[in-house]
């Protein structure tokens, strides 16, 4: 696995799979490949370009963030639902850690180093291109449609289980920031 991904996703190690570990680090690898961004820069950019450029929150705090409340949560429901309702965690934890990897493609930085959508994220959100690229990594579908569905798009399909805490994860760290614009 490469360095610079695991340092980037140090949760990469909760997945025990090794095939489905190794596939969704490969996801980022080539996310980054395709990208103008670096690791350094989703360590700064703002997680939304929603709130503008002094946001302190970055992407990786963001996208770390929403990773630890899923596992949390996936776990909380494997203990308290007595198999009834039963999270597969390798599939969540993968999935929380993908959902964003297609915002990779869609940003860009402008002259003065800030992130931008780019050409590419006007016609194609996130979910779109995160699937992609984790499609052409080996990436099983059940993760993919945890990708697909975590945003906006997923409210026209019916969630898996690990779906809805991923985009419950995500969107509760993310609409009260939405909230404040609105003020």
């Amino acid at each position: 696995m490469n360095a610079k991904i695991l340092a980037l996703w140090p949760e990469l190690e909760w997945i025990q799979d090794a095939e489905l570990k190794e596939k969704t680090a490969r996801t980022w690898d080539l996310a980054l490949e395709k990208s103008v961004l670096t690791p350094g820069d989703l360590n700064r950019i703002p997680f939304t370009l929603l709130c503008g450029p002094n946001l302190k929150v970055t992407f990786m705090d963001h996208k770390r963030s929403v990773v630890h409340i899923a596992k949390a949560s996936g776990e909380v429901v494997n203990g308290w639902y007595h198999g009834e309702l039963k999270v597969n965690m390798d599939v969540l934890i993968a999935g929380a850690i993908l959902a964003d990897v297609g915002k990779l493609l869609e940003y860009e930085l402008d002259k003065d180093g800030k992130a931008v959508q780019g050409k590419y994220g006007k016609y194609l959100r996130h979910p779109f291109s995160g699937v992609s690229l984790a499609e052409q990594c080996g990436v099983p579908a059940e993760v993919c449609h945890i990708i697909a569905t975590h945003a906006g798009e997923g409210d026209m399909v019916k969630r898996s289980t690990e779906a809805y805490i991923v985009h419950h994860a995500d969107f509760m760290t993310f609409e009260p920031f939405r909230e404040r614009l609105m003020v």
